[in-house]
């Protein structure tokens, strides 16, 4: 059935992709930007032929009252392409760990000396090592003095089975746990601190992922490779403690963030569901299907600060969804935004004033066309455009980080050696 589903979406849409990490679903460990954010760090694929080819980190200025506001401000490259996916903040929001899906190598940028413009300080290419054989350092979550990292992959067969990592922040590998048997895919981790609960969710293998998308569909033995589930943990004691069935591949999580709301969300790809993951009164945890999205390909969500909406950007159709969720067991869609080819991505702001989304996936999963980042912002109950930012110049636009200048400058600590240059785009 789900070979069929996305057979039919390819043929219409023409492809599929998975999704990433804005404001209202950063780590509670880390400090937050409350206010107006000044810029916007996109984690971006290189395109062979396409200016130097390298993956990079590209700044856009994201202030109204800026001159540049909208322009790209600065890019930031490293050697090669490594199919540029995710990133996100140390806990003491200096540092931002990228990684590449393909080569399992990740970047460390220095984002606290100047906020506009990240340097490459540290390349870590002993993940695989590390880990005892995990592959694509997918998730990137802040814990103190910490960074926990969720992969997809191993490498002894290219299959879903994988599992977490821990490095400290300056890049020393900690340890490495592997999914439970039961439930052995992997793709992104969250957690709740008041709870003691961490949730991760379930995708596939590299040899899916990396695999034109294509052939993929019409392999029906291939296309049974993907997780159904989402497995929960005891934070502490990194022990799973449940898993849930959730059909269809249930990709990004997020946790509310008010009091008392002991919940948490996710959307599944292949089956098109809007999923509640909720605690019952005996402790355990259920799961409820609470808005049917459609076979649209729904890849990325996002939470509204107050946990009354949630942001699903569907891949296939190119729509950015609204969902009230004021009642957490009815998802009652209220806004649809028609973004543009493959929008992936969506981004809140801590405030819940703006958004931000992306239409890049996977180099063997994206197809030709253009790729930008795009700004909305509420304007008398509805989302109204504020700029786009045309990404072609330099590559694919994926995962956002917002930053500000609060965060910076600040006492320069000592950073490891293979600092690389970074390019002003625009000048300021």
């Amino acid at each position: 059935m789900i070979q069929r589903i996305l057979l039919a979406a390819f043929l219409v849409f023409g492809l599929f992709g998975s999704a990433a990490a804005d404001e209202t679903c950063q780590s509670p460990f880390l400090p937050k930007v409350t206010g107006q954010e000044d810029y916007i760090y996109v984690w971006t694929l290189g395109v062979k032929g396409l200016g130097d080819g390298n993956d990079s980190m590209v700044t856009v200025d994201a202030n109204p009252k800026s001159p540049f506001y909208g322009k790209m401000i600065n890019r930031a490259p490293v050697p090669g392409r490594h199919e540029a996916h995710h990133a996100g903040f140390t806990d003491d929001r200096r540092y931002l760990w990228a990684g590449g899906l393909d080569t399992s190598q990740i970047f460390v940028f220095d984002v606290g000396s100047d906020p506009a413009k990240p340097k490459l300080v540290k390349t870590i290419s002993t993940f695989v090592k590390d880990t005892g054989g995990m592959v694509g350092p997918h998730t990137f979550y802040a814990l103190p003095g910490r960074m926990l990292i969720s992969a997809l992959s191993n490498a002894q067969d290219g299959s879903g089975r994988t599992g977490l990592a821990e490095y400290s922040n300056d890049g020393k590998f900690i340890r490495a746990i592997w999914m439970p048997k039961e439930a052995p895919y992997g793709y992104d981790v969250r957690v709740n601190v008041n709870l003691n609960r961490m949730l991760t969710s379930s995708f596939s293998g590299k040899k899916n992922y990396m695999r034109p998308f294509g052939e993929l569909v019409k392999d029906g033995e291939a296309m049974k490779n993907f997780g159904g589930s989402v497995v929960v943990w005891d934070f502490h004691a990194r022990k799973p403690l449940q898993v849930l069935s959730v059909p269809g591949a249930p990709l990004e999580l997020r946790w509310a963030l008010l009091p008392n709301h002991n919940y948490a969300f996710t959307a599944t790809a292949l089956t098109g569901q809007l999923v509640l993951i909720y605690q019952q009164e005996d402790g355990t945890w259920a799961t409820k299907n609470i808005a049917e999205i459609g076979a649209n390909l729904p890849v990325d969500i996002s939470i509204a600060p107050d946990d009354s909406k949630i942001y699903v950007n569907s891949f296939g159709d190119g729509t950015l969804r609204v969902y009230d969720v004021t009642n957490p067991f009815e998802g009652k869609l209220i806004e649809q935004v028609k973004l543009g080819e493959m929008a992936n991505m969506v981004s809140s702001s801590w405030d819940g004033k703006r958004l931000y989304a992306t239409n890049s996936l996977l180099s063997q999963w994206d197809k030709p066309g253009d790729y930008w980042l795009k700004a909305y912002a509420w304007e008398d109950g509805k989302l109204v455009a504020k700029f786009t930012t045309d990404f072609n110049p330099v590559g694919r636009a994926h995962i956002m980080n917002l930053n500000s200048k609060a965060f910076g400058p600040r006492a320069a600590r000592s950073a490891p050696s293979d600092r690389r240059t970074s390019t002003n785009v625009a000048s300021r």
